[in-house]
């Protein structure tokens, strides 16, 4: 679902409805008060929202949209803090991905999907450099983004300091680990962080990981699909703990 127009779009904010991503034409509307109180809106509220040129607009030109649409969320996206206070405990193993610049909707949706059938307690990701969740998203996912809780964070890196706080196991899947994902006991806790293909995880969130594993592929490969690989991962945890 689609909202047209600067005064509909700061309504939404204010009634909490779930943006995913705000779009705006450059032009010299920027200037207007009613324009610069979107954007504070926009950015206190950490929305994402970017400018594009007035051809990508075109689609709408039948709508009031004043040089600005928002794109809304099917489900509501909770805070870090929101995710774990309604999945975490200490009874019981629990299991977390947190997606690095994941931003291709079919390997969003495909890991989604995966993620509800392997039983994962929760999804991260962050504010910027993620796919939108939307209807691509919803298709891809078989309808599973409705059967997982997702949060969304800043920066992965703040969640994961939250979830070390709880004593909660990082593991970055890469081609850089030295140990393969048999050679990790998976039985704890762990969260999983999972990055792009073409850029892999980031240097910064690969320091801050308890382990870096690999999955052993033939050298013909060079990698795996991002969703192929979590697939691969999130079943060996679920042998691990149950065979």
């Amino acid at each position: 679902m689609e909202i047209y127009g600067i005064r509909s779009i700061i309504e939404a904010i204010k009634c909490s409805n779930e943006i995913s991503r705000v779009y705006l034409i450059k032009s010299n509307n920027h200037k207007s008060n009613l324009f610069k109180s979107l954007i504070g809106l926009l950015e206190n509220n950490n929305i994402k929202y970017s400018f594009v040129p007035k051809e990508k607009f075109k689609k709408y030109n039948n709508k009031n949209h004043q040089g600005a649409v928002a794109v809304l969320s099917p489900i509501k996206l909770l805070s870090i803090e929101e995710l774990l206070s309604v999945t975490f405990d200490k009874k019981s193993p629990k299991t977390y991905v947190l997606l690095d610049g994941i931003t291709d909707t079919r390997n969003f949706g495909a890991i989604i999907r995966t993620a509800v059938a392997s039983s994962v307690d929760g999804i991260v990701i962050p504010q910027n450099n993620s796919a939108p969740v939307n209807s691509d998203v919803v298709k891809t996912s078989s309808g599973g983004v409705f059967k997982i809780p997702i949060a969304r964070v800043n920066n992965i890196k703040d969640a994961i300091l939250h979830l070390n706080s709880l004593e909660i196991n990082i593991i970055s899947l890469s081609e850089k680990g030295e140990k393969t994902i048999y050679d990790y006991n998976f039985k704890e806790t762990n969260a999983i962080i999972m990055g792009s293909e073409e850029k892999g995880i980031s240097k910064s969130v690969l320091s801050l990981s308890n382990e870096i594993l690999k999955i052993p592929i033939n050298s013909k490969i060079d990698s795996l699909n991002v969703s192929s690989a979590f697939s691969i991962v999130s079943f060996e945890i679920i042998r691990q703990r149950n065979f």
